[in-house]
């Protein structure tokens, strides 16, 4: 059953319905806040689609000018939330504290040492004790 975004024009508090696409336009919608039928539909965002090639031509076209990131983490940072849009995936919440740290211009070694099991690593090596 699709969900529907709403604000109510009473106390302006956002809410979501269930309907189905039948009672769409038909069932009453009124605020889960105030209980005011004096609601209007919010338009979310629309997602288009992009091939794979598509999408990997973007990036190959975006990035070809971040030689150098190991030493610059913001720019890093920046790279890494485009690449992450780019790809029309949804990520992980690691991905997004990582790349608000590069962002805020903290070090990758800064980052991996604060969070040790970071990318898993499935070969033994890292995230343990050194001795």
């Amino acid at each position: 059953m699709p969900t529907y975004d709403f604000i109510c024009n009473n106390c302006n508090q956002r809410f979501d319905t269930f309907m189905t696409f039948a009672e769409y336009g038909k069932k009453p919608v009124t605020c889960a806040q105030c209980g005011s039928k004096d609601v209007r539909r919010r338009m979310t965002k629309v997602r288009i689609a992009k091939s794979e090639e598509n999408r990997m031509d973007s990036m190959a076209n975006d990035f070809s000018g971040f030689e150098g990131l190991e030493d610059d983490p913001k720019a890093m940072g920046r790279m890494m939330r485009k690449m992450g849009k780019e790809m029309g995936e949804e990520m992980p919440p690691e991905f997004d504290e990582v790349v608000d740290r590069l962002e805020s211009g903290q070090s990758p070694e800064d980052i991996e040492k604060s969070i040790p099991d970071l990318g898993g690593d499935a070969n033994g090596g890292g995230g343990g004790d050194d001795e």
